[in-house]
């Protein structure tokens, strides 16, 4: 059968329904398939037309195949490992998915039977690959020397600010003039914090316009390219944004640190045992396929 034509038949909603693939004694039908490839192929059809469609359309189609094969080959060792879900797990599961925000029937039993499977699914592999996965300290330790820069806390700046807005019946020119005057007054040695107290209009005024410390990539571009400048103790020229004028005060610079690894050794751990996981779990997945009679006709 050429891909045109075939391409046609699961194109046709009231094609005669077939068997797709077979694995080991269980079956996999046509409408299955298209079922469990509606959502993605009516996203494709709304933004691709012609062949890229048919192209992009056959793809989803056999991404759709492999899932279902894997997944009946994982819910077949659960059952042949005697692993079980309750009824009434799939109920608090259902109702759970509910409390998220997720459309679930109770009443459905294809809804149900879809969790239910899920949580096979999720028991099995929790049973067959992420119970025999460990992280040793080795292990976390080699993961850290090797992605320090995952590990770089950026440059750090404790800053202080002015800010001046347009008060209501005020020009512009008349805002930006305030803040040239109250940096005029810095330049002639005024003390930062009692002119902020005295004249900013941000929320840090009542603290001398002490904001604390910010990060690299945390201000705006253009007050982060005047902070650049500084050395401690100085201040920007006012500067214009959106919000109105800044007038910034560098307080106290860190230079990039590596966060220490007592910090991240837990969060570490979490990712190499996630790597590890997905690596098992393929290996696993790999294994069963091996080992299963699979035959596709489609």
């Amino acid at each position: 059968m050429s891909a045109a034509l075939l391409f046609a038949e699961l194109s046709n909603a009231s094609v005669t329904d077939r068997i797709i693939a077979v694995v080991n004694s269980e079956l996999i039908m046509l409408s299955e398939l298209k079922a469990e490839v509606a959502t993605e192929e009516r996203r494709l059809q709304e933004t691709y037309r012609g062949a890229e469609l048919q192209r992009r359309l056959r793809q989803v189609e056999y991404m759709g195949l492999t899932r279902m094969i894997e997944r009946k080959l994982q819910l077949q060792t659960a059952k042949t490992k005697g692993v079980e879900v309750a009824d009434d797990e799939v109920q608090r599961a259902a109702l759970e998915l509910k409390r998220q925000g997720e459309k679930v029937d109770e009443s459905n039993p294809d809804d149900k039977k879809n969790i239910k499977e899920q949580l096979l699914l999720m028991r099995v592999v929790d049973r067959e690959v992420r119970s025999g996965v460990m992280v040793t300290e080795s292990e976390i330790q080699r993961y850290y020397e090797s992605h320090q820069t995952r590990f770089l806390i950026p440059d750090e700046y404790r800053i202080s600010q002015i800010l001046i807005l347009r008060k209501p019946r005020e020009t512009t020119e008349d805002a930006r003039e305030r803040a040239a005057s109250v940096y005029s007054n810095l330049k002639q040695g005024a003390d930062f914090a009692e002119l902020a107290l005295k004249h900013s209009d941000g929320p840090e005024a009542t603290k001398g316009g002490n904001i604390g410390f910010v990060r690299q990539g945390e201000l705006l571009p253009q007050i982060e390219r005047a902070l650049s400048t500084l050395d401690l103790g100085q201040v920007t020229e006012p500067i214009e944004t959106s919000d109105g004028w800044h007038i910034i005060k560098l307080d106290e610079k860190r230079l990039p640190q590596f966060r220490p690894f007592a910090e991240v050794k837990t969060e570490i751990q979490t990712l190499v045992f996630q790597q590890k996981t997905e690596d098992v779990y393929q290996t696993w997945l790999g294994d069963l396929k091996n080992k299963a009679f699979i035959e596709v006709k489609f």
